[in-house]
């Protein structure tokens, strides 16, 4: 077929950029390409589904050579077999029609239906006389028609005349059921007693076979894993960048747009609210002044006082809500906390010394345009340090504004590269949140640190989820993979160390990748996003974060909003979201267990990791259980007290050689290089001096005359 294509006698569309179009799927294309390179066959797996591409190619040396391998050969063989078995197709396809009508019927998951399975024409055997078992091939036409009957079942199958025997037609039968996507189970229940003739019976086997539509969730022997889907991580509103369960789903960016319009809207609803509480009361003052001037003075005074006081509250509604006084109290407030600056009063710290220097440092090397940042971030500090009465939720609206506001600028103004904006953006909400951190995080007008007790609660309260019950791709067996895990578990509790949200989303990746880590070496293969967050869920659950809500809130309301939409860290960040939630919401169902078992684990009761399976008898003593596990335990560590008293005893044998053969080479060196130490030599005396005790002194010396 591919010859006859491009031969220049047909037509063969193309796209845009000229490469041809064939209506095929390509998985399978690469196997047809290294037959027709290098004659290459398939591996067993991918025989079936490259027979099929065969066949449309036309391709016959691959067609040849692929229904000589299994599983075509055998496929061949069973369809040979199943030739001489008449009306196979059309009985296969009554137990379908038959176990659908019964499963629609009773409303039930599964049908059950009878199915005699024979070999033989007439499988009859004598019941009491085995000697007249010769009849049956001596029989005349009229008896057997006696011997001829229909077995009380759904579907009968027989005779035929092969090698097989039932148990291979009963294999055939569940294969092609099953390959239907039925779920089949049969078992034998008896043969048809049915009387023939004299002391004949039938005795045709009888198979019940249970079809199953759909299959039910068990709760012990299936294990369901934890899969959140990249798309149920985005954004709810379709923009492409990150959600977070914090922000009901939403980016930064959509959530900010829809806090605004709940906001405005709130806003115009307690303006009209307050619109119509003053009509009210301007009516219901106007009709009371109409139809009860007759009342007493003291009655009056009393509803002009009323009315006077609701009146007041109505304007002091409206005030509250009208720009020009919001402007006016905020000028009020600024007047009357006249105060020396932040920067002055502030607390000093090496830290945020140490931070201040190197944003200083940081923007030198941008001249105007660092300058310019570094009024701004000041003037915000002493801003926000007037808005610490606020919500926190308004203070995080202004730093993101800020945030917002700066990149804008820098972007439009001093056209600056975006890569230089996000390292300047990171250095000014470092230089922002190590001076704002005391004030911001955790702030007692939150439930956050009620949370950081709920959660840390909850996490106690399961410390006997194992691995097993998530799903988890990690053998903590593996040293490499056990090593990986404590660097995960140390990364995620050191996030509560640091004061910047990007260092604590910083941490955040560096778990993660530990985690990633550990299940590639566990399963020597990539790790995929349905191992990554139920390994995650596992780590929180056994390391038990510090302030786990409160972290997370921190890093949502004043982190950079560009970090936490996109890229890895935002990636990491709304899994570890996902996994807080899941473990909020965790029950029985999650875990595959029942409402029993789970309550009996969370109230300590007992505990699965106890439930090891060992060949107890059903009748043992607890306590005897107890006992041989402490037994086994005391054996482990005293064959490790052992083995380090072995090493120690070895390290003290090559210190002490060692310090033997140091002690040799000197000496050696010393005996071939001997040390001589000569006596002081004595001090002469004087010249001019009487010297009596030495006699051994040399003559004096004379005056030689030599003659001329």
């Amino acid at each position: 077929m591919l010859a006859a294509m491009f031969s220049g006698r047909h037509y063969i569309p193309t796209d845009a950029e000229g490469r041809y179009f064939i209506d095929r799927d390509g998985t399978h294309f690469g196997d047809v390409l290294n037959f027709l390179r290098s004659g290459d066959l398939p591996p067993r797996e991918r025989v079936r589904a490259v027979y099929k591409e065969a066949q449309y190619y036309a391709i016959g040396p691959l067609l040849e050579q692929l229904e000589n391998m299994q599983p075509l050969k055998g496929e061949k063989v069973r369809q040979a077999f199943l030739g001489l078995m008449p009306y196979y197709k059309d009985h296969l396809e009554r137990i379908v029609e038959i176990a659908r009508l019964r499963a629609v019927q009773r409303k039930a998951r599964f049908a059950k239906l009878k199915v005699c399975v024979f070999k033989e024409e007439m499988p009859i055997t004598p019941y009491e006389c085995p000697l007249l078992n010769s009849l049956r091939f001596e029989r005349s036409e009229s008896d057997g028609q006696l011997f001829e009957h229909h077995c009380e079942v759904d579907v009968s199958f027989g005779p035929w005349e092969a090698v097989a025997d039932v148990y291979d037609l009963l294999h055939c039968l569940v294969t092609d059921l099953s390959a239907q996507g039925l779920i089949v189970d049969h078992q034998c229940i008896g043969v048809c007693d049915k009387h023939l003739i004299n002391h004949y019976y039938c005795k045709r086997p009888i198979y019940e076979f249970k079809i199953t539509w759909w299959k039910k969730m068990s709760l012990k022997s299936e294990r369901r894993g934890i899969h959140v889907d990249q798309s149920e991580l985005l954004c709810k509103k379709g923009c492409g960048y990150y959600g977070n369960p914090a922000w009901h789903g939403f980016c930064s960016k959509c959530w900010r747009e829809e806090y605004h319009k709940a906001r405005q809207k709130q806003i115009q609803e307690d303006w009209e609210l307050a619109e119509r509480l003053q009509r009210e009361e301007e009516e219901a003052f106007a009709s009371s002044q109409s139809s009860q001037g007759a009342q007493s003075l003291t009655f009056s005074k009393f509803e002009e006082k009323k009315t006077n006081e609701k009146t007041r509250k109505v304007t002091t509604v409206k005030k509250f809500f009208s720009a020009s006084s919001r402007v006016g109290s905020k000028k009020a407030e600024i007047q009357e906390a006249k105060a020396p600056s932040p920067s002055i009063n502030r607390q000093t710290s090496i830290e945020t010394d140490r931070v201040s220097k190197e944003f200083i440092e940081f923007l030198k090397t941008f001249h105007k345009t660092g300058q310019e940042i570094y009024k701004q971030t000041k003037l915000f500090l002493e801003a926000m340090h007037y808005k610490r009465d606020l919500s926190i939720e308004e203070q995080s609206e202004c730093t993101q504004d800020f945030y917002q506001n700066v990149a804008e600028r820098m972007q439009t103004r001093g056209k600056v590269s975006p890569e230089r904006v996000e390292k300047i953006m990171d250095q000014i909400e470092k230089y922002i949140m190590t001076r704002l951190y005391k004030y911001v995080f955790c702030p007692e007008t939150t439930d956050d640190e009620k949370k950081d007790l709920a959660i840390q609660k909850r996490i106690r309260a399961l410390h006997w989820v194992t691995p097993q019950m998530l799903c988890v791709p990690v053998n903590e067996e593996i040293p490499e993979v056990s090593d990986m895990v404590v660097k995960a578990i140390t990364d995620i509790i050191e996030m509560d160390s640091k004061r910047v949200p990007r260092d604590k989303l910083a941490c955040i990746t560096k778990c993660s990748k530990h985690i990633f880590n550990a299940i590639k070496i566990t399963k020597n293969e990539p790790a995929s996003a349905d191992d990554f967050l139920p390994t995650l869920i596992y780590i929180v659950l056994k390391g038990n974060p510090p302030r786990l809500q409160s972290n997370i809130q921190y890093i949502t309301r004043f982190c950079n909003p560009s970090r936490l939409m996109t890229g890895e860290d935002g990636y990491y960040f709304t899994n570890l979201c996902c996994a807080v939630a899941f473990i909020e919401k965790l029950d029985a169902q999650s875990l595959n267990l029942s409402q029993e078992d789970f309550d009996r684990y969370m109230s300590g009761q007992t505990s699965p990791r106890k439930q090891e399976s060992e060949n107890w008898s059903p009748d043992a003593c607890l306590g005897v259980k107890q006992m041989y596990k402490n037994l086994d335990l005391l054996s482990q560590l005293n064959e490790r007290q052992e083995r380090i008293m072995n090493e120690a005893k070895k390290l003290e044998k090559d210190l002490i050689d060692w310090t033997d053969g140091i002690a040799k080479k000197v000496q050696d060196i010393v005996e071939k290089c001997p040390l001589e130490i000569k006596p002081p030599n004595q001090s002469l005396a004087a010249i001019d001096s009487e010297n009596v005790e030495n006699d051994k002194l040399p003559p004096p010396l004379q005056p030689q005359v030599y003659a001329g």
